[in-house]
């Protein structure tokens, strides 16, 4: 199976931050700050698997 693409990915960031702007019952600073983090972290991976495994787990 293909990894996703960057399009894929930065759609899924985008939708991660809108939603986070949305949140009511959760603090938005630390869902949209450790969004940001793994994104960061993440963002380094080579690995076909690890991407998309990183991405399936970002969908769910």
């Amino acid at each position: 199976m293909l990894p996703p693409s960057r399009q894929q990915i930065l759609r899924l960031y985008k939708h991660l931050i809108k939603y986070g702007n949305h949140l009511q019952l959760t603090d938005k600073n630390y869902f949209l700050g450790r969004v940001r983090h793994e994104f960061r972290q993440k963002q380094q991976l080579n690995n076909p698997l690890e991407i998309e495994f990183t991405f399936k787990v970002g969908r769910k």
